[in-house]
């Protein structure tokens, strides 16, 4: 192969070395007091190497020519690196040139590299994140996305420190990504201060070098906040039949609603209500729409009143499964249902139904273990349940259809006490 004038041939494989601008013959080796005297400019030593000189720093560069294409490889700063330690880089790389190898491709594969090593060992909170929850969402309900597991730290933790490594993250830093929310979203800042502690917990039992107590520290930073509760808006229990008698059967949303009052199930559940589900006087509410973790809930059952399966007759006999559709066959949305109760300038919530039903439990004398359990809540520690395994089918119905007696205005209430 034949070489420009100038130029020094490092390698047979279509890779060459230029030592000198075009035109101006063999360059003279530099030497580091010649550098150092140099006015600005391009310094050559030879063999590709060449400085850039301005003012009182510069920079080395490999220049060289592989397939017929000229290229210039960055090599260091001078005076940081000397003349002697760029000559043994440019060396180093006119032997990879040499081989057929592009200096330039080598040197970002051994950067890639470099980077997949330090990743294995100290992975960013972002990829953290990401390991943490793929290890815990076959026990979060929908496999997280129902319970919004990662929404506190997408939205407000790793946009902040989500590049940063675990072994550099700083208390700081986590103040940084908290503070804007810790008192005017204070319930969500809880959840992300709880699930990045979750992170850094695992992170640490899993051997990554970081400590979990740079979260507490952060929590310090961020200071007490007095923080009051909102209860959802809750119609007294004194109000609900003026309520019933507003809610138009007519309406999926008005039915839906009365749905809600006559059974107490949540939301949810209730808006996906099937005839199917239905046997006897028995609505049997699937596991995947409890509310609860994955793995710990099962299938609820919920006796229905005489009031509850006039609206499922009405479902069977018109041919439908869905007791509640919407205006695309699917269940009637949360939205439709919040804006009718708007509509009808009703201040209470769907949720509130419920706080309905305890507190109006609560003033007639309904066993705790019946009220509680009509409410789908767990009932004594794990031991006790594990013996307790009833129920309650039986004591729910008689206060089922006792609640739903006061609801429409019907039969005067007849209430079961089991104590």
């Amino acid at each position: 192969m034949l070489s420009r004038p100038g130029a020094v041939q490092r390698g047979g494989t279509g890779g060459t070395a230029w030592g000198t601008e075009r035109g101006t013959g063999m360059a003279k080796k530099l030497t580091a007091v010649a550098v150092k005297n140099a006015g600005d400019g391009k310094l050559h030593d030879g063999g590709g190497l060449m400085l850039v000189k301005k003012g009182d720093g510069g920079k080395w560069v490999y220049r060289y020519s592989r397939l017929g294409k000229r290229r210039a490889m960055g090599l260091g700063s001078w005076p940081t690196l000397s003349l002697s330690d760029a000559r043994k880089a440019r060396d180093e790389w006119a032997l990879v040139l040499a081989r057929g190898d592009d200096p330039i491709a080598e040197r970002e594969r051994r950067r890639a590299d470099e980077i997949a090593e330090r990743d294995k060992d100290d992975p960013t909170f972002a990829d953290m994140v990401d390991v943490v929850f793929e290890a815990r969402k076959d026990s979060l309900r929908g496999g997280g996305a129902r319970g919004r597991w990662r929404s506190p730290l997408d939205h407000h933790v790793i946009p902040v420190i989500g590049k940063r490594r675990m072994s550099e993250l700083h208390r700081t830093e986590i103040h940084q990504a908290l503070a804007p929310i810790w008192r005017t979203k204070h319930p969500t800042a809880i959840k992300a201060f709880t699930r990045t502690r979750i992170v850094f917990l695992e992170a640490q039992a899993m051997g990554f070098g970081c400590d979990p107590i740079v979260v507490d520290a952060a929590k310090r930073m961020l200071g007490e906040v007095r923080h009051e509760v909102e209860h959802i808006p809750a119609t007294p229990w004194q109000d609900i039949p003026d309520l019933w008698s507003k809610l138009d059967p007519d309406t999926a949303s008005g039915l839906c609603l009365r749905w809600i009052i006559l059974t107490l199930v949540r939301g949810d559940a209730a808006r996906a209500a099937r005839v199917s589900e239905i046997e006897g006087d028995v609505w049997t509410v699937p596991a995947h729409r409890i509310k609860g973790r994955e793995g710990q809930v099962k299938d609820f059952r919920v006796p229905l009143s005489a009031a509850a399966l006039d609206i499922v007759e009405e479902a069977r006999a018109a041919g439908h499964d869905l007791l509640f559709p919407g205006n695309r066959g699917t269940p009637i949305t949360a939205v439709a249902i919040e804006k009718y109760l708007n509509r009808i300038g009703e201040l209470g919530r769907p949720h509130g139904f419920r706080t309905s039903f305890r507190t109006w439990a609560q003033d007639h004398d309904v066993s705790y273990d019946v009220a509680e359990t009509i409410l789908g809540h767990t009932i004594g520690g794990r031991v006790e349940r594990t013996y307790a395994r009833s129920d309650l089918l039986d004591w729910r119905r008689v206060v089922m259809e006792s609640w739903a007696g006061y609801v429409t205005g019907g039969q005067a209430m007849v209430i079961a006490s089991k104590n």
